[in-house]
Parts: C-alpha cells; sequence; structure tokens
C-alpha cells in the first residue's frame, strides 16, 4: 500500500506540474490583448514654418494633424505632436497576440487597424480606447520593417468618406467608421482585390469593373479595366485619375469620370480638375489651371492648394496649385544627418506636413538586405 501512496503521489504531481506547464503555456502563448490608452493631453496641431521637423524609425501614419500613427507587426501606437524631432515614448498602445496587423487607416479622429485574423479595431486616436470591433474576412501579413506598407499602402484597405472598405477575394464590405456598423458587402470578380483603389468621386475600382463606395450597387459605363490610379491619397483612396486598360486617361473626382486627354501621357497624374506633368525638365498643369515650373522632380501630392514635389536633386518643393508660384523649397534632410543619395518608397502628403520614406539607391524589393533604408531612421517629417 505505500508504493500505491507513493506512485498515486507522484501521479497527481506530474497532473499538477502539467496543469501549471499548460495555465502558462496560455498565459503566454494564448490569444491576448493589451491596451495602455492616453493618459496626456490630446497634442494641439502645430503650425510650424515649412521645413524639415525629424525623423522617424517607423513610417507614421498623420492623423487629425496632431498624432502619428505607426504600425508594429502585433502593435499599434501613437506619439505626437506631429513636429516631434524623433519618435516618442507612445501616447496610446494597443498590442494583439498571435494576430499580426494587415493595415490601417483613420477616418477624422477615428484609426481603424485591420488583422490577420479578420478583426477590425478601432481606436480612438485621442485617447487610444477601443470605439468599436468588427469581425471581417482574414488579412495579409505584417509587411515591411517599418510599417510604410500597413500604414501608407494597406493591402484591400480603403477609407471612402465616413465608410471603411475591405476587399479580399471575392468580397468587397463596408463598415461605418463611426460605429462600425455594417453598411453593405458586394461580390467581386476574381483576382479584383489586388489592384483595387477608391476614386475622390466615390467609385471603388478594381478589375474591370467600378462599385459606388455609398451602396455597393456596381457602377455602369465604367472605363475598361484594369486600371492604374492616379493622384491617390494613402491606401489608395481618394485617387483623382486614371489610365484605363486602353492607356487613356480620366478624371475621377465626380461621380462619372471625365475624359482628360492630358492623362493618356505617363508622366502626368490628376488633382482635383488638374492635370501634373512631369517631363522636359519642367512641372506642369493644365485643365483648371495653367502654368509651368522649372526644374527635375516627381509629385508627392496635392493637398490644401499646394503641390507637393521631390525634386531630383532631393529637395522637397511646395507650389501653388493655381498659379504654379514657388512657396517653399529645402533639402529632405534633417540638420544632423550627412547627407547622401537615397530614393522615396512610400509617403503620406497631408495639409500642413509630408511624411516619405527612405531607402539606398540600389535598395531592391527585400526590406530584410542589407543596406535597404536609408541610416535607422529613414522616414523624414517636413512642415509644408
Amino acid at each position: 500500500m505505500p508504493g500505491v501512496t507513493r506512485n498515486l503521489l507522484r501521479a497527481l504531481a506530474a497532473v499538477v506540474v502539467l496543469a501549471a506547464a499548460a495555465l502558462i503555456g496560455w498565459r503566454v502563448l494564448g490569444p491576448a490583448e493589451v491596451l495602455e490608452a492616453a493618459t496626456e493631453p490630446y497634442p494641439v496641431a502645430a503650425v510650424r514654418p515649412p521645413g524639415v521637423t525629424g525623423k522617424t524609425t517607423q513610417a507614421p501614419l498623420i492623423v487629425d494633424g496632431r498624432i502619428r500613427v505607426y504600425a508594429g507587426k502585433r502593435l499599434v501606437k501613437a506619439d505626437g505632436p506631429v513636429d516631434s524631432r524623433t519618435m516618442l515614448t507612445p501616447r496610446w498602445s494597443f498590442r494583439r497576440w498571435p494576430a499580426q496587423v494587415s493595415g490601417v487607416v483613420a477616418i477624422g479622429t477615428t484609426v481603424v487597424s485591420r488583422w490577420t485574423d479578420g478583426e477590425l479595431v478601432a481606436l480612438d486616436a485621442r485617447t487610444g480606447t477601443v470605439a468599436w470591433r468588427a469581425e471581417g474576412p482574414a488579412g495579409p501579413g505584417f509587411a515591411g520593417r517599418t510599417g510604410a506598407e500597413p500604414v501608407w499602402a494597406p493591402p484591400g484597405l480603403h477609407v471612402a468618406g465616413t465608410s471603411v472598405l475591405v476587399a479580399a477575394g471575392r468580397r468587397l464590405l463596408a463598415w461605418s467608421a463611426a460605429d462600425g456598423s455594417p453598411r453593405w458587402t458586394a461580390e467581386l470578380p476574381p483576382g479584383c482585390a489586388d489592384d483595387s483603389f477608391v476614386t475622390a468621386g466615390g467609385r471603388f475600382v478594381c478589375g474591370a469593373g467600378a462599385w459606388d463606395v455609398l451602396s455597393g450597387a456596381a457602377v455602369r459605363g465604367w472605363p475598361r479595366g484594369p486600371s492604374i490610379p492616379l493622384g491617390c491619397d494613402v491606401a489608395r483612396s481618394a485617387c483623382g485619375g486614371l489610365r484605363d486598360a486602353s492607356g487613356q486617361g480620366w478624371l475621377v473626382g465626380d461621380r462619372r469620370p471625365r475624359r482628360a486627354a492630358a492623362l493618356d501621357r505617363p508622366d502626368t497624374t490628376a488633382a482635383g480638375d488638374l492635370v501634373l506633368a512631369t517631363s522636359g525638365g519642367a512641372v506642369t498643369a493644365s485643365g483648371g489651371a495653367s502654368w509651368s515650373w522649372p526644374g527635375d522632380a516627381r509629385i508627392l501630392g496635392v493637398r490644401a492648394n499646394k503641390v507637393v514635389l521631390l525634386t531630383s536633386a532631393l529637395e522637397l518643393v511646395t507650389l501653388d496649385a493655381r498659379t504654379g508660384a514657388q512657396l517653399a523649397r529645402f533639402p529632405a534632410y534633417t540638420d544632423n544627418e550627412r547627407v547622401e543619395p537615397w530614393k522615396p518608397h512610400l509617403w503620406q502628403v497631408t495639409d500642413t506636413a509630408v511624411a516619405l520614406e527612405r531607402l539606398r539607391p540600389g535598395a531592391g524589393a527585400d526590406p530584410d538586405e542589407h543596406d535597404h533604408y536609408y541610416t535607422i531612421d529613414p522616414d523624414v517629417l517636413a512642415a509644408i
């Protein structure tokens, strides 16, 4: 009997150890969330003279002109104000495990994150608290090292007015950004979601078709796709123009597309009623305004009647969109970093600022390659 008792005690001890190990494993590896809300006041929107204001290690999504939101593999966090010289201790953060961040968009003060398990989690940009949740289709995994793709070009995630749109497989779904309530669902052709974008006139476009962002209904008489979007904001949204499958250009700032032959040229882009071209050593405007600015430059975007350029000498330039008058010009470097060549990757232009990710001139498509990024803080921010 004593031997039986000892064996029984050993068996019970083994069960206890296994149960404890399982509990620890669940606590470490099981699904979990950690929310750290803001404790500091919401930053004031600063008005700064044009010039570089700082640089960051991760790509910042500028939200409400007041904070910067970053995406990590399993983390969404924010700091501020926007013109801070470096990344700061997060104002708020939201972590999930084991899901990964697929993409992040913002409408007003609502920051909506999409995760690989299909969860949509909306956070209040002012406090970092959860505003609403919704279940959607699974998203692709976290891409890149700095989070530039998830915050500036999230695959299949768009904004349109007060709606958040998700395209996955053969489905397109819309939710209200205010409360997360579902608005509509539409069926897409096979493979359509891979090249999707949203026009400034309120059309979701992918493959050979277009859908109304208010109702999800298919739009008839749309230019034949697949199309190349032009003049888009982050998340391939609010695009001002497109080139259709035959190479013809269209302005799409209104509900119906408007033929714009000037957009047929591959060096052109669109913004409102403007067609902007970069060729022959000049930037020229036609359509709603007519002007020419001498210089070799890339058009980053048009916001608040300002055309934002990046010159071949790696200077940021802002022009008056109506007259072409130069408003500001400065090097896209901070005052304490070495001045060497780099090439732009992704960027965001807002009414008052621009954020741009810089790569080494010879960088390829693999973010893990040696010397892929320009310095350890590749993302430069500037007031415009």
